[in-house]
């Protein structure tokens, strides 16, 4: 009897001791979405929250989607301090560069339909691309010496920044030049914009480096010529229509105007206000790679999720896996700097999370916009992040909490 007693103390001490552990390291499973915690979600909210109560950011949407479900959908702050308009989750901004990984999904449809090879020299469907010079010194700018290009560049060079080309960006006089005739003086249509870079020295030799370009903009002159119809054209009847997603493109309808989300930054006194000087949102005719479209955070989910879901959406095929799978492995070697990263054709992607030191998957894609728009899709976790703000300058700061507080969410 005594050592039935005992048993039973001792049971009971177990129960005692070790459950109230459990139940604060296990969530409930009612807290727990396509395995990801609301609660540890609750800390992304938080994060945002004090961002946007200590003045760093006007406000934010974000979505989250694991395992075909959505786990996370908010909105934050305000769409404008310019009267405290609070924030809604259809929100319309300026996705900048993330124009750039549709339009490279778009030019990759027709490389599909064989319109060209990925080796093929750009000259070879436009002349204006041969006998290209490379400056000796960008930081002499566009006046400065230059030589002859080794060899041509070509349409891979194009898809993964690897063709010597400026963004304008990189702070060199020849980046301020490039970035004035670019974007600053007048351009009619995309033609004129990238006759304009084929006019000025290359920072590099194709293929030698990874330069942070205009490319994409190429990409969407190609398009045009391939298809026969304008970018923005071929966009909304190849991507957008057959997607949904109604709120994207070059320009905002005057009926949807309400929803734009003008960008801010910081005057001169340190306070967060509605930026000065705003982007035109209607009567835009360069339909660009780099830059230039319109969309929210749902629409931008319409097309990740087809992408996550290897290229088709809807019982519609838009790529095939195959393609999908050259576009999101590293195509530069060692020429990407970032640390455990690399660059595919269109996107960035993770090749070693040791060396990138943060919380993901290797094989994860992702690209962001200048106004701090960010987003990432992870094929082994079956998982699209997006964050949208309008914010400027830009700051990879909030991508990375996008990472930190979407990964630790998943507890399954």
């Amino acid at each position: 009897m005594n050592t039935i007693r005992t048993t039973f103390r001792l049971l009971l001490f177990i129960l005692l001791t070790v459950s109230p552990i459990t139940a604060q390291t296990t969530a409930p499973k009612s807290d727990v979405t396509a395995g990801v915690s609301q609660t540890r979600l609750a800390r992304y909210d938080a994060f945002l929250q004090n961002e946007i109560d200590e003045g760093r950011i006007p406000g934010a949407v974000s979505l989250i989607m694991r395992k075909g479900q959505i786990v996370h959908e908010a909105a934050y702050g305000y769409s404008s301090l310019d009267g405290k308009e609070p924030m809604r989750q259809d929100q319309i901004g300026h996705i900048m560069s993330m124009t750039k990984p549709i339009v490279t999904v778009a030019f990759m449809m027709l490389y599909e339909e064989g319109y060209f090879l990925l080796t093929d020299p750009v000259s070879k469907y436009l002349p204006q691309f041969k006998d290209l010079k490379v400056a000796k010194d960008p930081n002499e700018g566009i006046a400065g010496e230059t030589v002859p290009v080794k060899k041509e560049v070509t349409i891979a060079h194009l898809l993964s920044h690897t063709a010597g080309f400026s963004h304008g960006l990189g702070g060199t006089k020849l980046d301020n030049e490039t970035a004035n005739a670019l974007y600053f003086e007048p351009q009619k249509s995309i033609e004129t914009r990238v006759n304009t870079l084929v006019g000025l020295p290359l920072m590099g030799q194709p293929g030698e480096q990874w330069y942070y370009s205009a490319s994409p903009d190429v990409l969407a002159f190609l398009i045009e010529h391939f298809s026969g119809m304008s970018t923005a054209e071929f966009l909304q009847q190849r991507l957008f229509d057959p997607l949904g997603m109604k709120d994207t493109g070059y320009n905002i309808g005057k009926q949807d105007q309400d929803r734009w989300m003008p960008v801010h930054s910081l005057n001169e006194g340190g306070k967060l206000v509605n930026s000065p000087q705003q982007l035109p949102i209607e009567g835009n005719t360069v339909y660009g790679g780099t830059h230039g479209l319109f969309s929210t955070a749902a629409d931008y989910m319409k097309f990740a999720r087809m992408l996550l879901n290897g290229g088709e959406w809807n019982g519609k095929r838009y790529l095939s896996p195959k393609t999908l799978e050259i576009m999101t492995i590293n195509q530069v070697g060692d020429l990407y700097q970032a640390p455990g990263e690399g660059f595919g054709f269109g996107f960035g992607v993770t090749t070693d999370l040791a060396g990138g030191k943060q919380l993901g998957s290797v094989g994860q894609y992702y690209w962001g916009g200048a106004y701090c728009t960010y987003f990432f899709i992870d094929p082994k976790e079956e998982m699209v992040a997006i964050l949208m703000t309008q914010l400027q300058p830009y700051s990879g700061y909030y991508a990375d909490k996008l990472r930190q507080f979407s990964y630790q969410a998943i507890v399954d």
